[in-house]
């Protein structure tokens, strides 16, 4: 897009935009999402940033209004494969925050320089910059929906001293932490009384545009693995929970399926959010537990891209139709979902029982954490399912969200008893890729660079059998 045609998205107030770019008023210092409902700036007097953090790094506040830096993540970055989509799916996973830039480049093979130029060049903003800026957001959210004492906030939320989050706050919100806490809107001061990241800290999961969490939630209970996982509820209403192996602890998570959002007088569907409750052993551990979900549920993706592409063909239009803004469920544990992908279900919950993780205390039906690929590798070393446990231990496979996924598959394919059917699951649901095909006839180039999307819509409807 070029900045006239974000202008006009701008004055139309399009959602469809919200988190692919932002705009700044150089007349207030304030930068928006293109939905913001104030009054629409003059054009001279606006700005076009890619990410929040480089208009932050301008010199404007977020706007209070509109709360850009709440906006779901551009889905760039979970469709590029090049180093610039792999860091930023890095840093959303929270890796500058606890390996700093050097661990970044070392995960990315990149000197630390050269991540630095490339971030910078295409996006305004260093890594240094784009991790601040998810920091003070993490902050705020605890700040306005828990308890936590203040400076306990912000060294949870990533930031290495009380002086350097105090600052940071104030530059991006122009309010100190206590003052964003007081205006914490009605819901959250109501929910704060009770949440703190042991008894749940209640969070809206954005998405842009339409979404089909009905077929979300039928994927996820019919492969739900007890003791790890449970699907509750009435169709509709249900709710999804799982326990979570996170960076400093374990957390539980409970999302509730809801009904999609309806279309605005232009006929366009304005987005919506999922309802989660985080339940944390360590509060550090926020940012990352929210980013796995976001891949988890597909919330990043950008529904109108893929339902132009795919709704222009003749087998699939009718499916599109049916279900405008279908997702490509993504995983929690891209590790735990290779394991899982390879055994199949049956095989998952003995796992679970005999090698997981107890948790310290269970919480309903939930009782384990998935064991870690050591020691399953160490456990049970014979066979397929040995030797990729052993794999993903030693990092000879690698699946976190920077890892390149031709080499991921390239070494997969080097497991002895890995099928291609397998390897395509992983590389859609582990590495989140939208343009993967298993092995067989009847999947066009034409629905190319969609395919994993196209699958979800023959696999809903009943087509093609459900993986």
């Amino acid at each position: 897009m070029d900045e006239d045609t974000r202008y006009e998205a701008v004055r139309s107030r399009d959602g469809r935009f919200d988190g692919e770019f932002f705009f700044a008023v150089v007349t207030t210092g304030i930068y928006c999402r293109p939905s913001c409902p104030a009054v629409t700036p003059k054009r001279h007097n606006v700005r076009f940033f890619a990410t929040a953090a480089a208009a932050q790094g301008s010199g404007f506040r977020a706007c209070r209004r509109c709360r850009p830096d709440a906006v779901p993540g551009s889905a760039e970055w979970n469709v590029r494969a090049d180093v610039v989509g792999r860091a930023m799916r890095l840093i959303g996973d929270g890796v500058v925050d606890r390996e700093g830039v050097a661990g970044l480049a070392a995960r990315l093979g990149y000197s630390a320089r050269q991540v630095q130029r490339q971030l910078t060049a295409e996006l305004g903003a260093g890594p240094v910059a784009l991790a601040r800026a998810q920091r003070a957001h993490t902050a705020r959210v605890l700040l306005q929906t828990t308890d936590l004492p203040i400076t306990q906030i912000g060294f949870a939320s990533g930031f290495a001293s009380v002086r350097q989050f105090n600052d940071t706050m104030r530059e991006i919100y122009a309010s100190t932490p206590s003052e964003l806490r007081a205006v914490a809107p009605h819901g959250g001061r109501a929910a704060r009384r009770t949440a703190t990241p042991t008894a749940g800290i209640p969070l809206r999961l954005a998405h842009r545009g339409p979404y089909q969490a009905g077929a979300v939630f039928d994927l996820l209970e019919g492969e739900a693995v007890a003791g790890m996982e449970e699907v509750s509820g009435p169709r509709g209403r249900r709710t999804y929970r799982r326990t979570l192996r996170l960076p400093h602890g374990t957390g539980i998570v409970a999302v509730d399926e809801r009904p999609g959002s309806a279309r605005s007088a232009s006929g366009a569907h304005p987005g919506g959010w999922l309802d989660a409750l985080l339940h944390l052993t360590d509060p550090r551990d926020l940012t990352t537990a929210v980013q796995r979900l976001r891949r988890l549920f597909d919330l990043d993706a950008d529904p109108y891209a893929v339902d132009e592409r795919l709704g222009a063909d003749a087998r699939l239009a009718p499916l599109v139709a049916a279900r405008p803004g279908l997702r490509s469920p993504g995983a929690a544990d891209p590790e735990e979902l290779a394991v899982r992908a390879l055994v199949g279900r049956t095989e998952a919950e003995r796992l679970v029982r005999r090698y997981g993780k107890a948790l310290d205390a269970p919480c309903g039906s939930l009782t384990h954490v998935f064991p870690e690929p050591a020691v399953l590798a160490e456990a049970e070393p014979d066979g397929t399912p040995g030797a990729l446990a052993a794999a993903l231990a030693d990092g000879v496979v690698r699946l976190d969200p920077g890892a390149d996924r031709d080499d991921a598959e390239a070494a997969l394919l080097a497991l002895p008893g890995l099928d291609a059917r397998t390897i395509a699951a992983v590389r859609t649901r582990a590495l989140g890729d939208p343009d993967v095909a298993p092995p067989g006839p009847g999947i066009p180039d034409t629905w190319r660079p969609w395919r994993s999307y196209a699958l979800r819509h023959l696999r809903a409807a009943g087509e093609l059998e459900y993986r």
